[in-house]
């Protein structure tokens, strides 16, 4: 009988979208496992595969802990295919990972909020993952629960929510709502902003707001007006106020509906029954309570108008779609809705159209602008066979092309998933928020209640006031709207600045850790250099290039090698004819062998030409010195003759050598980890300024030299195509995926650079240094504001100076306070990056 082979333990998680998420799962597993090589995690299917023997429970909790919930799965619920886990594609999802529901919510405002909402959403049987983006006021939930009970859950707590169905037009939808709701603000403000100064210039004009004999009844019926106002116009600060309560939490509602309502009340007995108080105590505010929800809603409705503004990276990309294509059917040219347009579709483009969908050019020749896809500024040269994305601007050239993606799986549209995915991630400096409000606002209320007490038996007279005041005050001015917008704004502007310069970044914490970065790890072939080797070198015995190449390119266009597609290329190029060998022979790694008339051809390296008896000492100084301009000597010899040597280089990019340079401007030290050997590694960097090279390196070593400068205390990025580097990109701090069109999003990359250029790289650290600093501006402006304005507001100036801050004042502040931040946020609109800046 046959043993059946030990099963792997399974874990199915939730929550994990990237390689970064990955190698924290790997870390937390590591001790178990034995070995992180033995830990196979499939982020599409949501699965961590262990050996056998791991105690699978402890693994599951181990998961969980690093915050990724995790079960154990049944052995046969999801078994490996025959050849073990598929590896991951290179194009990344446009979606998050694992089954998710997305909800547009209404009615959040602050960090309190927030906690509140993604509490509700995790009680919800099946949910696995919540979270909410206060920012555009999304919500995601990963898991299998029902969207009817995450509504449901989600109203319950005192919210709204509709499950956004289709993504494409939630942002039009949004943008329309936003408007509507901005003039809601605006008219809302203006009646109680109204109303109160109304009551401010008639008591002013009347006598005071202290209630009389002569003015009781006037002063009922202005309270009951100014109720009916404070409903109309902030009734749904009471409305979730009490479902906060209800559910046994606390908000910013809660603040504000503690705090006018108060005032209020006090008011109205004041007003009803002025006997309960003194008579010096017989003031009433009226005014403050309706004025207070008129400045919050005026703070509001600026709020939101700017936060319109953060959004206008995205919009613009929506704006990039064409609504209709110029199809050709049945030889007729008919025009349709680019969401009919099927794959194999040929369509037309006319001069200066943007094109609807990827495809492949099969007719004509033009320049099309990518700079929406790229960042380059620079229209690129199209001819047939050449692909084509969607969104892009064709030049002065018709072009005919065949649909290859339509819809979803377009470039654009993967680009606009994921800065989308990105804006509503949450990177680590953000739970910092998510923290503190989970204390936040019951401290407050207890702040305030101590207050009260304070006032009442130690303060001046009339006690009774003055508690009232300063109770008020605390309550409307610690609103936490300020924190809770601090981190999400700037994430979204930085986020969608970044995509401006073809730099795709696809998680918070990636946005986070770039601007931490000390080191920088680059790969060379397609990284550094274009990536496809040229001939720059021929060097004949007897001075005949032509019959050397002649030769060279007979024996190589019967290989595949990249090196003989760069020796047949040339020999195309200069018009010249390859001889007709026989009897083609490739040795691997070594070089090609063929007949040739009665003489033996070999084209190769030089120890593969020395074994065979070749003497090359006349080629020795024309070798060495393609070797030291970065290019691979092979040698081309007859029999035991050598007739001559080719170099064949893999050119440098343009541009590296100034973004190296850049880097080092930016403290970076640069590391270059190649395969290629020491000769040609040394020269590469000698020419584009690296600072430490290793060669020689098998791509499964690279990921242990980025371990080793871990080790060492380094802040490390690795800069790679995403295919050989990819356990290296995946154990960096941050994996930068370098190429160029549509096969960039590698999944084992949290960042993807558009262009093939490391400028990129460049660009991405420096926008994450500015969306920190301005994280920690707005945080700090928050904090400062809450931690300075919460004692002035309890009567901490008043034994000295005498003041005690207004109610009104303290809601002007508060509003004041949260337009500060999404303005401050904003400012990263005008970021430019320096080589923008030097370019200008």
């Amino acid at each position: 009988m046959t043993e059946l082979a030990p099963t792997p333990v399974r874990l199915s998680i939730s929550g994990a979208s990237c390689q970064g998420c990955a190698r924290k799962i790997r870390a937390a597993l590591a001790e178990l496992a034995g070995n992180e090589d033995a830990i196979d995690i499939d982020l599409d299917q949501q699965t961590v595969t262990l050996p056998p023997d791991t105690d699978a429970d402890e693994a599951a909790r181990r998961v969980s802990e690093a915050g990724y919930p995790a079960e154990v799965m049944a052995a046969d619920s999801c078994p490996l295919p025959a050849n073990g886990p598929a590896p991951a594609a290179p194009i990344a999802s446009t979606s998050a990972s694992g089954p998710q529901v997305q909800l547009a919510v209404t009615g959040a405002t602050c960090a309190s909020c927030v906690r509140t909402i993604e509490g509700a959403l995790m009680s919800v049987p099946g949910s696995q993952g919540a979270h909410m983006n206060l920012a555009d006021n999304t919500a995601t939930v990963f898991g299998n629960a029902d969207t009817p009970a995450l509504i449901a859950a989600v109203e319950s707590a005192g919210y709204g929510a509709r499950e956004i169905e289709d993504p494409d037009t939630i942002d039009e939808r949004k943008q329309q709502e936003d408007q509507r709701h901005y003039r809601e603000l605006l008219i809302k403000m203006a009646i109680s902003l109204g109303l109160g100064l109304g009551l401010m210039i008639w008591g002013m004009g009347f006598g005071d707001m202290m209630v009389t004999a002569s003015n009781q009844s006037t002063w009922l019926a202005l309270g009951g007006l100014t109720l009916v106002v404070m409903l109309a116009t902030g009734g749904h600060y009471f409305t979730g106020a009490w479902k906060a309560f209800l559910h046994h939490n606390a908000n910013m509602d809660t603040l504000i509906a503690l705090g006018t309502g108060t005032a209020w009340l006090y008011s109205i007995v004041v007003a009803s029954v002025p006997a309960l108080v003194p008579e010096m105590a017989r003031h009433v505010y009226f005014e403050a309570s309706a004025m207070i929800i008129g400045l919050i809603n005026l703070g509001q409705a600026l709020e939101l108008r700017a936060k319109g503004k953060t959004s206008q990276a995205v919009r613009r990309l929506l704006d990039l779609r064409p609504k209709t294509a110029r199809v050709i059917r049945d030889d007729q040219e008919i025009e349709l809705p680019v969401a009919q347009v099927m794959v194999g579709d040929r369509l037309r483009v006319r001069p200066g159209e943007q094109l609807p969908v990827d495809g492949e050019i099969t007719e004509g020749e033009t320049r099309i602008d990518e700079s929406m896809l790229t960042g380059e500024p620079m229209p690129v040269a199209k001819a047939v066979g050449d692909r084509v994305s969607a969104g892009t601007m064709n030049g002065r050239g018709a072009i005919v092309y065949k649909a290859t993606q339509v819809g979803s799986d377009t470039a654009l549209a993967q680009i606009i998933a994921l800065v989308k995915r990105a804006q509503a991630s949450k990177p680590a400096i953000g739970r910092l928020a998510d923290q503190i409000s989970a204390v936040f606002v019951p401290t407050v209320m207890l702040i305030a209640v101590f207050s009260a007490l304070v006032w009442y038996n130690f303060g001046p007279q009339p006690a009774v006031v003055h508690m009232m005041v300063a109770a008020t005050t605390v309550l409307i001015i610690a609103c936490p709207c300020a924190l809770g917008l601090a981190t999400p704004m700037s994430v979204m502007v930085g986020v969608g600045k970044a995509a401006e310069y073809g730099v795709l970044i696809r998680q918070g914490d990636a946005l986070q850790n770039a601007g931490k970065l000390d080191l920088v790890i680059l790969d060379k072939t397609g990284t550094i250099t274009e990536g496809h080797p040229t001939l720059t070198d021929l060097e004949a015995r007897d001075g005949d290039t032509r019959q050397l190449l002649a030769l060279a390119a007979g024996l190589e266009r019967h290989s595949e090698h990249p090196l003989a597609e760069a020796i047949v290329t040339r020999a195309s190029a200069d018009n010249i004819e390859p001889v007709t060998v026989t009897g083609f022979d490739a040795s691997n790694g070594k070089g090609v062998s063929a007949r040739f008339g009665d003489s033996t051809l070999r084209l190769g390296n030089r120890r593969w030409l020395e074994q065979h008896g070749v003497d090359l000492s006349p080629l020795e100084s024309a070798a060495n010195r393609i070797s030291n301009n970065a290019g691979t000597p092979l040698f081309l010899a007859r029999d035991q003759e050598a007739l001559g040597v080719l170099g064949v280089a893999d050119a440098i990019k343009a541009d590296s050598a100034a973004a190296i340079q850049r880097l080092h401007d930016a403290g970076i030290r640069v590391m270059m980890v190649t395969g290629d050997v020491e000769a040609t590694a040394a020269a590469i960097a000698n020419q584009v300024g690296i600072d430490d090279v290793r060669s020689e390196v098998l791509p499964e070593n690279k990921a242990s030299i980025v371990s080793d400068m871990h080790q060492r205390g380094f802040r490390v990025a690795m800069v790679g195509d995403g295919i050989n580097d990819a356990p290296a990109l995946a154990a960096a701090d941050v994996g930068f995926a370098i190429g160029t069109g549509t096969d960039v999003a590698i999944e084992s990359a949290s960042i993807t650079l558009m262009r093939g250029s490391l400028h990129g790289v460049v660009d991405a650290i420096e926008i994450s240094r500015a969306t920190v600093r301005n994280i920690h501006q707005n945080l700090f402006g928050a904090f400062i504001y809450n931690s300075l304005g919460i004692p002035v507001a309890a009567g901490l100036l008043y034994p000295l100076w005498g003041i005690l801050m207004n109610p009104i004042l303290a809601g002007a502040a508060m509003s004041l306070s949260s337009v500060t931040v999404v303005t401050n946020a904003n400012r990263l609109r005008l970021f430019q990056t320096s080589e923008k800046r030097r370019n200008q």
